[in-house]
C-alpha cells in the first residue's frame, strides 16, 4: 500500500521503517527534525496535505488530542487531501470523546476511521512487537490489519465503534502507571530496609509478583536508567484522559489519582520528560532514601 505517515518521533519512526520493509510505499511531511534514515526510506512531501493526497492510508502517531485535532483538520492538514475510500489510522493515544468527533469529521468525507493506539513503548516498536488495540469498523480493520501486523504482534478489534481502541489504551495506562508505582514502592521498601534492590528483583522475578514493568522498569530504577522509552508527561496526559472520563462516568478511580500525583511531585521537581520509571523519584524523597545511587 502507500502509506502516508505523520508522527516519526521515538515510536513513529521505527513503526514507519517496519512499513517500509514490509515493501509498502512511504510518504511522510518535510519537517527539518527528519533523519537522513528516513528521507532514504520515504517520499518527502511539502506537508499533510500532500501526503493524504498520495497515500492510500494515512497513520498518525503524535503526542495529545490538540495535536491530533492540528494534524488532521489544521492548515496543511490531512483532511483537505482525502478523497473518498482513503483509510485514516490514528495511532496516537488521545481522547476517546475527540476520537469519535474526529471520526465522524473523517467519515463525512467518505474515508474510514480507525483508533488504534498502541502499547509496548520504544522497545516494542522498534522489535515490531507492539500491541495495538483497535476502534472502528471490521471491514477498515481488515484493510488495516497487514499493517499492524508489520508493526506489532498482539492485535485487537476491541470494539466497532470508533473512540473503543482509544477507552482500551486508558484502560492500559491505569494499569502500567500503577504498576510502576507499586514496583517503585517495593523496591523504595527494601532498600531503606537494608536490601539489595537487585537482588529483590530477582527474587520477585521468579513469583507471582514478575511481570514486564518488574523486568524492565525494576531494572531502570536500580540502574538509575531514565531516558526516556515513554515521558512522564505523556503518562501524566494518559492518566488526565482517565481521570477525565472517570468524572463524566462516575466512577472512582482512587489509586490513578495518586499515582498522577506522584507523576506531578516528578513534574515539579524537573522531571517531566524522564522515562515513566523516573516515577520512582517522588517515592525516594518520601523515604529519604534512594533504590540506588545516581551515576556519577
Amino acid at each position: 500500500m502507500k502509506i502516508g505517515f505523520i508522527g516519526l518521533g521515538i515510536m513513529g519512526k521505527p513503526m514507519a521503517l517496519h512499513l517500509k520493509n514490509a515493501g509498502h510505499t512511504l510518504y511522510v511531511p518535510e519537517r527539518k527534525s527528519l533523519t537522513e534514515e528516513i528521507r532514504a526510506a520515504a517520499t518527502v512531501l511539502p506537508d499533510a496535505t500532500a501526503v493524504a493526497r498520495e497515500a492510500e492510508a494515512i497513520i498518525l502517531m503524535v503526542p495529545d488530542t490538540p495535536d491530533v485535532e492540528a494534524v488532521l483538520f489544521g492548515p496543511g492538514g490531512v483532511e483537505a487531501g482525502l478523497s473518498p475510500g482513503k483509510l485514516v489510522i490514528d495511532m496516537s493515544s488521545i481522547s476517546p470523546t475527540a476520537t469519535r468527533e474526529f471520526a465522524r469529521r473523517i467519515n463525512a468525507k467518505g474515508c474510514d476511521y480507525l483508533d488504534a493506539p498502541v502499547s509496548g513503548g520504544e522497545v516494542g516498536a522498534k522489535q515490531a512487537t507492539l500491541t495495538i488495540m483497535v476502534g472502528g469498523p471490521r471491514r477498515a480493520f481488515e484493510r488495516a490489519k497487514p499493517l499492524f501486523e508489520a508493526m506489532g504482534k498482539n492485535i485487537t478489534l476491541v470494539g466497532e465503534e470508533n473512540g473503543a481502541g482509544q477507552t482500551c489504551k486508558v484502560a492500559n495506562q491505569i494499569v502500567v502507571a500503577l504498576t510502576i508505582e507499586a514496583v517503585a514502592e517495593a523496591l523504595t521498601f527494601a532498600a531503606k530496609a537494608g536490601a539489595d534492590p537487585a537482588k529483590v528483583r530477582q527474587a520477585l522475578m521468579g513469583g507471582l509478583a514478575t511481570s514486564r514493568i518488574l523486568e524492565l522498569h525494576g531494572e531502570r530504577m536500580i540502574t538509575r536508567s531514565f531516558a526516556p522509552g515513554f515521558r512522564i508527561r505523556l503518562h501524566q496526559k494518559d492518566l488526565n484522559l482517565a481521570l477525565s472520563a472517570a468524572r463524566d462516568l462516575g466512577v472512582a478511580l482512587p489509586n490513578t489519582a495518586s499515582t498522577q500525583q506522584l507523576f506531578s511531585a516528578v513534574v515539579a521537581a524537573g522531571g517531566a520528560d524522564l522515562d515513566h520509571s523516573g516515577l520512582v523519584k517522588a517515592l525516594e524523597t518520601l523515604a529519604n532514601h534512594k533504590v540506588a545511587p545516581d551515576p556519577a
